[in-house]
């Protein structure tokens, strides 16, 4: 059973009971993360993330660890593109404790100077390290030429400039404004009693003042074309290949789902058995959507030895033609609908993963789905949904492509990217 409740102030409590647990999951979402940065900003979201477990008014940094380890419980955070989340897992009697932890890290923080450069060393770092992974670049690479000159095409950990440039009180200033009651969602699911957690969160969260200063965003233009990067001293050629897809919320969102099981979403999928199982050109090769509020993409990636990126990239294109031109069969069609609502009902048995989806569902939909209609719409889709699907989103002159490695023996140009 699911429970809402906007407080006065406009931050939102929801709750799901599972009473077969003992344990509770509990998040402190909000809705705002790299996409709502400037150019100049970019990187804040996930800076401000890490400097909120480094003390507050009452407890250091250590103190935080210590409190979360002394009860053998979880606690991290994370930035996205569309939201940041400082979420915990414990037994159901420390509920208490753990939704006061994430209240004075979020709350009240303590900006201490000489931690803010500490925790900016670290990040440089953590740039650094995605440097050094090669498919991470890809992607950045990818989405910096999909979405050329919007917030959503920057990395979101930002860059060593952007970093750099943070000062204290501009990260102060970010955080004062980002943190608003009405950009706040608090979610728990687990064991635990509905009304008593939400009187501890209105407690918590009731005093919370707006700033008045939400940020709006506006949609990117998605942008063909081709981006590469020299790299001869990697093993692999590391490539993305994507076009555009529906928002999260868009009417024909499952056919996606479905369209993308069957390209690429699983080892039976068209491109693994294609491409790794039949030929062996790459140990790894998937398909993925990511859906935004207002936009998505679909995407392959695939990591191939140098002299095959050529065959990899045609064999890819070869797929998504089939898609566009032959009608799917009945049996191919109902092992992908199996597909999904099998790891959808496996992914939603614990408290984590049930406290993530009530969140994500108010951010994006306002409303909560249940399971039986999440089920009932994969159910609907025919293979005309998807071969529509295809024929609208995959164009040929609408895609981009990025390429990371020894590019020597591929041929970049519209003419050889064709479905």
């Amino acid at each position: 059973m699911h429970r809402k409740e906007v407080l006065p102030n406009g931050l939102t409590i929801l709750t799901e009971e599972m009473p077969t647990l003992r344990s509770v999951s509990l998040g402190v979402w909000l809705k705002q993360g790299s996409r709502h940065e400037t150019e100049e900003e970019n990187g804040i979201s996930h800076f401000i993330e890490h400097l909120l477990f480094k003390g507050t008014q009452r407890r250091t940094a250590a103190d935080i660890a210590r409190t979360i380890d002394s009860i053998g419980g979880q606690c991290d955070a994370f930035t996205s593109k569309e939201y940041t989340c400082f979420y915990a897992r414990v037994l159901d009697d420390h509920l208490p404790l753990a939704l006061d932890l994430l209240s004075d890290i979020v709350l009240h923080p303590k900006f201490d100077s000489e931690q803010i450069e500490k925790e900016r060393k670290v990040i440089f770092e953590e740039i650094k390290m995605v440097e050094d992974s090669p498919d991470e670049v890809v992607y950045d690479l990818f989405t910096e030429t999909f979405w050329k000159g919007h917030p959503l095409g920057r990395p979101i950990q930002g860059t060593i400039e952007s970093v750099a440039a943070l000062t204290p009180e501009v990260l102060m200033r970010f955080f004062q404004e980002a943190y608003d009651p009405a950009n706040v969602v608090i979610a728990a699911a687990g064991h635990l009693d509905q009304m008593r957690f939400a009187e501890l969160a209105r407690e918590a969260f009731g005093s919370m003042r707006a700033s008045g200063n939400v940020r709006r965003v506006s949609p990117p233009d998605s942008h063909a074309g081709f981006a590469t990067r020299e790299k001869r001293d990697l093993e692999q050629l590391h490539l993305c290949l994507g076009v555009g897809a529906y928002p999260q919320a868009h009417e024909h969102r499952y056919a996606g789902y479905v369209m993308n099981t069957l390209l690429g979403g699983t080892m039976s999928s068209r491109l693994f058995q294609r491409i790794r199982e039949e030929r062996g050109l790459a140990y790894t090769v998937f398909s993925s959507v990511s859906s935004f509020a207002d936009t998505g993409y679909l995407m392959v990636y695939a990591a191939t030895r140098p002299e095959g990126g050529q065959e990899v990239l045609d064999q890819i294109c070869n797929e998504l033609r089939r898609l566009k031109e032959i009608p799917i069969e009945p049996g191919e069609l109902a092992a992908a609908r199996d597909h999904l609502k099998g790891s959808m009902m496996l992914s939603l048995e614990s408290s984590s993963s049930r406290m993530s989806n009530l969140a994500r569902q108010d951010i994006y939909f306002n409303q909560q789905f249940s399971l039986d209609e999440v089920i009932a719409g994969v159910d609907r889709v025919t293979s005309a949904d998807v071969q529509a699907l295809a024929r609208g989103l995959l164009v040929s002159n609408d895609c981009a492509v990025a390429v990371l490695g020894n590019i020597s023996n591929l041929s970049l140009s519209p003419d050889r990217i064709q479905f």
